[in-house]
């Protein structure tokens, strides 16, 4: 494939690395990470092979939602740095070739931002309508809370002016009116702001939520939600034309494929990127059953992103390992497999741990899961942490469990702060998983550690443009613990297999157009594999094996006259 054709695509097969700066490195010894601490860490992703930093929120707040109750959108917390340290963090990672994105939060404030005091002030205040208010919550308004276990109603009252606000997540986070124009343009003012000092784009939250116009007295009369989407991107790529919108949009696969915008542009014109949260969940249920057939399922149902837009995919993110999606007879066998405890369990629907502690430690589970993660069509996104392989530590209150300090080193702290264990934001993991067994320092020079090993994966990814930019087929494996996909481009494809089962399997499947005789390179080993008439493949996998194997590229079949 031609660099020049893709190269501006670069989130196609980016590598993106999900942190907090609260909990990457503290510079100053307050137990609170800050953006100093992070930019001396910059090197470590840059050996690991991550091309885009999506940072967690890091604007001022109230600390009532891990950050996510933003009191000023224009600033950086003050416990995290200043905006010269911002910039200059952006700037290092410019240098060694990294883009950075950053959590864009504005389907609600802090009930303590200027204008949400201004607001309940008085019903005739400036910003009064820049949240949802009514004096009866409506029967036809929206419906379910998203944190169950700390609210009752979307809706609260406000003494002051006799009148209820509506907040889809805690009462403490209210909710912007995204109706109204004011609001609009301000939240195209903040992504201004940001792609200014040097932002390739944003991880929109809860982007549902944002569009969401049940609850307005007017909502039958109110644009087409999508329209403004359409409006942002258009925003922003006028600002930065490379730029992105990566979506959090966890919705059945037809109702999220919208999201992307028109199916008839192939660009695609409201969201460049969706998480695919059915795939990642399905995933999770074949792990737990062993079979492939889960995930071959979602994959077969996942809609096609347009030319130029991408899934991304992922096997844990910053929140509650969510299993909304699954049915309730599923989701109880993923409990009992991974989180049998109600201890692990969040609202009923997820999981609070992460993946090796999930699998007893087992590297061949662990290996297995992020094989998928980047063979699977779709943009790789980590969760910091996952490339050492950390676990979570439920002393730890709620989705707090897996938001623990990074563990570079193996002492005490795990080299993330020299405060006292009271002032760092979240314990750090102890037992088996803690510093002192798992951290970067003693993975590091180990290329057959979790650390060497993922950024081997990573090389092996980068080198293969097809798992990126290919269509892909799911085959039959002929086994039902095996997964079995191509992902091809007119220059080549490469066939990924996956065992889920605890058993060794034999291989025999058929590439479509394949022809007899060709050879098929494995990414890792260099070990070739010929195949037979018809395109059929023989491949013998460990339990939990799997094998990526480029097919018929001149590189590794000298002989190749044709593209397959």
């Amino acid at each position: 494939m031609r660099l020049t054709r893709t190269s501006d695509l670069w989130w196609k097969n980016a590598v993106v690395y999900c942190l907090d700066v609260e909990t990457y490195q503290d510079s100053n010894g307050d137990g609170i990470g800050d953006f100093a601490g992070l930019t001396q860490r910059i090197d470590h992703l840059v050996r690991l092979g991550v091309t885009c930093v999506w940072l967690m929120p890091f604007y001022p707040t109230r600390e009532r939602d891990d950050g996510y109750d933003i009191t000023d959108f224009y600033a950086v917390d003050p416990r995290l740095g200043t905006l010269g340290d911002f910039t200059e963090f952006v700037r290092t990672a410019r240098d060694r070739g990294i883009r950075v994105i950053a959590d864009l939060v504005v389907n609600h404030t802090s009930d303590h931002h200027p204008w949400f005091l201004d607001a309940r002030s008085s019903r005739t205040s400036a910003h009064r309508d820049w949240y949802v208010w009514c004096d009866t919550p409506p029967e036809d308004g929206p419906k379910g809370v998203v944190f169950p276990d700390a609210e009752q109603s979307v809706w609260e009252y406000d003494e002051a002016t006799d009148q209820y606000y509506l907040h889809r997540f805690y009462k403490q986070q209210p909710d912007l009116d995204i109706a109204n124009p004011a609001v609009r343009d301000e939240i195209a003012r903040i992504m201004g702001f940001w792609t200014q000092l040097g932002l390739s784009g944003f991880r929109v939250d809860a982007v549902p939520f944002l569009l969401e116009t049940a609850g307005q007295a007017d909502a039958d009369q109110l644009p087409d939600p999508h329209e403004y989407l359409a409006d942002l991107r258009a925003f922003l790529g006028r600002r930065c034309g490379d730029a992105v919108l990566l979506g959090e949009v966890n919705l059945p696969y037809p109702d999220t494929a919208k999201f992307f915008g028109d199916p008839e542009s192939t660009r695609g014109d409201e969201l460049t990127m969706c998480f695919d949260f059915i795939g990642m969940q399905r995933m999770y249920l074949s792990m737990a059953r062993g079979e492939a057939a889960p995930l071959a399922a979602a994959l077969r149902d996942r809609p096609a992103a347009p030319r130029d837009a991408h899934w991304a995919t992922f096997v844990r993110n910053h929140d509650e390992l969510t299993l909304d999606k699954l049915d309730e007879d599923e989701r109880a066998e993923v409990f009992a497999a991974f989180g049998p405890d109600k201890d692990m369990q969040l609202y009923g629907r997820g999981l609070r741990r992460r993946l090796p502690p999930m699998v007893d430690g087992d590297p061949r589970r662990v290996e297995l899961a992020y094989s998928l993660l980047f063979t699977l069509p779709g943009t790789p996104v980590l969760f910091y942490g996952e490339e050492i392989g950390m676990g979570e530590n439920l002393a730890a209150e709620g989705r707090q469990a897996v938001r623990t300090p990074m563990q570079w080193t193996s002492d005490k702290g795990g080299g993330f702060s020299t405060a006292d264990a009271g002032a760092l934001p979240n314990p750090v993991v102890a037992g088996a998983f803690g510093p002192k067994r798992v951290n970067v320092h003693d993975q590091a020079h180990d290329p057959d550690s979790r650390l060497g090993r993922m950024r081997t994966m990573v090389e092996r990814y980068r080198e293969a443009p097809e798992l990126a930019w290919g269509a892909y087929e799911i085959l039959d494996a002929g086994d039902p613990g095996v997964l079995a996909h191509v992902s091809s481009v007119p220059e080549g494809a490469v066939l990924a297999l996956h065992n889920f089962s605890d058993r060794p399997v034999a291989v025999t499947t058929t590439v479509p157009g394949l022809k007899g005789g060709r050879l098929l390179t494995d990414l890792f080993t260099r070990a070739a594999v010929k195949s037979a008439a018809g395109g059929r493949v023989e491949v013998d996998l460990e339990p939990y094996g799997y094998r990526w194997l480029r097919v018929n590229t001149p590189l590794d079949d000298p002989d190749r006259t044709t593209a397959v």
